[in-house]
């Protein structure tokens, strides 16, 4: 039995924290020291980015936060519009580019995240890695380089974790909770075409990106605390809701991050009068509160700490404006939907294509609500729940 103590459990009452495996643990710690949660984070990401790797042949990246993805990306180049949201650098290798999308996809939620790569991290995305507030990293290894960039974050105390990438767990899993042991056979489901053979609506073809989308929210929802739905654009994650108890809940709270991340492109904010000396998080504080305070009280608080001049607001006019021109999102939900108001919900985020397992009483309603508004709509018949 290999042993590995971890600074506390959950909090830091809980002294004497550790885990351990029979016949040898799958990682090292290569820097600093994780906490439990850390791990927790660690290894379902680290699961999340090799089946998104495996199920679409990309590099892969995802940014968690307390056992539920922040963002999960591919590497899928920026355009112009990404690179100025993101605050990315001109030259990023395709593993770099998989984590600033993953960073990007809902960066006030990423802030102090831990990290997994599906690859080998190189330089380009270490020193991603290195302007941003994150607490450790997970991937199958790191450059020299790489190492050495990341190894100076925190002080030094930067939490770096070395993955075995041909590891793979017993088919029997257990946890126990209250003294009492669960046990279930792992979920070794990974999107194939096979969940896009069943179009239950009017319309049945989407493009291969649709696709793409598609399989990176099924992962994503695989390792995301349910009840979750998952909004999904060029690659990446834009809005994930979860751990709500109402499915509509998860709808809503997906589909307002997904709007905020479509709002983010649009040419007030990309304009907005920073003042130089700013960082990254302090932009995006700001881009937050200045796209969710009430325009007619003011545009931020104390403005002037972050403009050379005062910015014009963005009503809640405009914001609709721009947002009913938004359309082909993805979305995939870990359950069926039980009623059409999750449909309204999403459409009105420019959802065009619909991943569920179905099996609800209301079925038919749900599929009626996709045909009028022209959305594309699969059964997988695969329900996704974590806990």
């Amino acid at each position: 039995m290999e042993r590995l103590d971890l600074k506390y459990g959950c909090n830091p009452n809980q002294k004497g924290a550790y885990v351990f495996r029979n016949g040898g643990l799958p990682l090292e710690v290569l820097n600093g020291r994780a906490g439990y949660i850390n791990l927790l984070d660690a290894l379902n990401g680290w699961q999340l980015v090799r089946d998104l790797r495996a199920c679409t042949g990309l590099p892969a990246a995802a940014s968690f936060k307390h056992v539920s993805p922040a963002g999960a990306a591919v590497a899928i180049p920026l355009d112009e519009k990404e690179r100025e949201m993101y605050f990315a650098p001109l030259s990023l290798s395709p593993l770099a580019t998989a984590y600033v999308r993953a960073r990007g996809a809902d960066r006030m939620s990423s802030f102090g995240d831990f990290i997994a790569l599906s690859d080998v991290c190189d330089e380009s995305t270490a020193s991603v890695i290195s302007k941003e507030v994150s607490d450790g990293i997970i991937a199958p290894g790191y450059s020299g380089k790489a190492l050495e960039m990341l190894r100076g974050k925190k002080k030094g105390a930067y939490t770096i974790i070395r993955i075995d990438e041909d590891y793979y767990p017993e088919e029997d899993e257990m946890r126990t909770v209250f003294g009492i042991s669960f046990h279930q056979p792992h979920n070794t489901y990974i999107p194939s075409a096979h969940d896009f053979g069943n179009p239950v609506t009017e319309l049945k073809t989407i493009p291969d990106s649709a696709r793409l989308d598609l399989s990176v929210a099924l992962v994503a929802l695989k390792y995301t605390q349910s009840n979750s739905v998952v909004f999904s654009e060029r690659g990446q994650t834009i809005g994930v809701g979860a751990g709500q108890q109402s499915r509509l809940h998860c709808t809503r709270l997906a589909g307002n991050k997904a709007d905020l991340w479509h709002l983010r492109q649009c040419g007030k904010v990309l304009s907005l009068p920073f003042r130089k000396g700013l960082s990254r998080n302090e932009k995006d504080n700001v881009i937050e509160q200045y796209l969710t305070e009430n325009p007619e009280i003011d545009v931020i608080s104390s403005w002037r700490e972050y403009f050379t001049v005062k910015p014009d607001v963005m009503t809640t006019g405009e914001k609709r404006e721009y947002l009913s021109h938004i359309h082909g999102v993805s979305l995939a939900s870990d359950a069926f939907f039980p009623f059409s108001d999750n449909i309204e919900r999403a459409y009105r985020s420019g959802v065009s294509y619909i991943s569920q397992p179905g099996g609800s009483v209301r079925d038919d309603s749900v599929i009626k609500a996709a045909d009028e508004r022209k959305i594309v709509m699969f059964f997988t018949s695969n329900r996704l729940f974590h806990h």
